[in-house]
This record gives structure tokens, sequence and C-alpha cells, in this order.
């Protein structure tokens, strides 16, 4: 299994605009954060996970390009699914499907509303939507992928299982006793540490490494990263072991 981290940043990204902190005008290229999204390559399947508004600067970046076999949505906000029309090229190879819970599926019809019409006219991205409940795995191919509700401060949100091997968190601020029971045994777990200072709706650094703690996994990277977060070069000396800030064009093969 293959994850590359196309984003690790927040939703302003990094640098924020008109900030001239260390991190924003630092020249360490791992300082510098698109808005966070991954790819996952497992045996049989490319799964992307979130699209946000970066998602085109990505994929030139990564030099990618090939069939992207599902979708997997965290939640509506912008900074994860602003990118969705950019899918068109990925298009060409078929129908790409793209999972989310109803209530993000609902906000995806009322806002590209172009692409989920009976007669759709040409150039629209052709995505369609599948809908998938916590707790009710279903495949992408062969690889599993078993959705699991966090708690984006008060909004319930989708983290996800894949392979069995690699769990995918972002925006979250707590979880259920259930799905932290639904991350036992993992060998990478990705999951969002905003900053220093505790935030209402995401976990802090400290947070995260509490998690990630209680998690257990045999590696963890940290994304969702804003600058308020510090230097990376600085940060990652204070981790414990096995837990990573992960960076943008970050591959971690496993």
């Amino acid at each position: 299994m293959k994850l590359t981290i196309l984003g690790s940043g927040t939703s302003t990204g990094v640098p924020e605009i008109g900030c001239k902190c260390s991190v924003c005008t630092s020249a360490d290229p791992r300082d510098n954060r698109l808005r966070t999204s991954a790819l996952v390559c497992t045996d049989d399947a490319r799964i992307l996970i979130d699209c946000g508004p970066d998602f085109r600067q990505q994929v030139l970046r990564a030099g990618f390009f090939e069939p992207i076999d599902g979708v997997l949505i965290t939640h509506e906000h912008y900074d994860h699914v602003g990118g969705l029309d950019d899918l068109r090229p990925f298009c060409r190879f078929g129908e790409i499907p793209i999972y989310a819970n109803a209530y993000t599926a609902g906000h995806l019809r009322a806002r590209m509303p172009y692409c989920f019409v009976d007669k759709v006219y040409p150039g629209v991205p052709r995505i369609f939507l599948q809908e998938v409940e916590p707790g009710s795995p279903f495949y992408i191919h062969q690889t599993e992928v078993l959705p699991l509700e966090v708690m984006h401060g008060r909004l319930p949100i989708l983290g996800y299982r894949i392979g069995g091997r690699l769990g995918y968190i972002t925006d979250m601020l707590t979880m259920s006793e259930a799905s932290y029971a639904s991350l036992v045994g993992l060998d990478v777990l990705v999951v969002n540490a905003l900053r220093v200072k505790p935030h209402p709706t995401h976990q802090c650094i400290a947070e995260a490494i509490d998690t990630a703690n209680r998690i257990g996994a045999q590696e963890t990277y940290f994304i969702h990263m804003s600058h308020h977060a510090g230097l990376h070069a600085e940060i990652s000396k204070q981790l414990p072991p096995h837990m990573h800030f992960a960076y943008d064009g970050l591959e971690v093969v496993f």
C-alpha cells in the first residue's frame, strides 16, 4: 500500500495570504502546505481522499494522471470538496464514484447541481454519488473501506479505514468509543493536528498525540496543520517516537 500526502494544510493553506510570520515566510518546502488531501494506492485501487480547491495544483505537482477508482469525502466544507470539478480530465478513464454520507451528499447536490441532473452538458465531470454510513463497509474493487463517524466540533463527519491497514481522519475534535474500536491494529494512522493552542472544532497537537497513543498504530502522521503549528523542522523534534508531521509530497509505503 502507498500513501501520498497531496496536501497537509488547513483551510487557509500555508503560507496564509498576508501573513509574514516565520512559518509563512519559511524557505523549507515542508512549511508550504496546500489544503489537506491524500492519494492511496492499494494492490487494485487508486483512492483519492477529499478533493479540495488545490487539487489541480496537487496532481500537476505530483505528475499523477491515472484512473481514480473512487473518492472518499470526509465532509462538505469547501477546503475538502472545492476541487471536485477538476476531476474532469480523470473522467476520460471512466466515471468516478464519490463516496460521502447523506448529509454531505445533499450539500454536494445543491452546490454542484449541474453534475447530478439527468441530462448533463458536455464537459461536466462524470461523477456519481454513493451514500455510505458509518460502520457499514463497502469495496472499491477488492479494497475494503470502512467509514467511521468522528466529530468536527458538533458536526458528524467521516473518517475511513482502508484495506484494514490505514486509518485516515481529518478535522476531528472527538470520536466515540465505537470509532476508536474500529481503528485497532493499524499499520498507519493519518490524523489532524491543527496547532499548539486548543481549538473548538479541531484537535490541537497535544490532543492529536493523545489520540495517536490511544489508537497505537505502528506509525502516525499528522495533517491539517495551520501556520500556528510552528516550523516543521522545530515541531518535529517534539514528537514521540513513531509520530511524524506530514508534509506535501510525502510518500509512505507499507
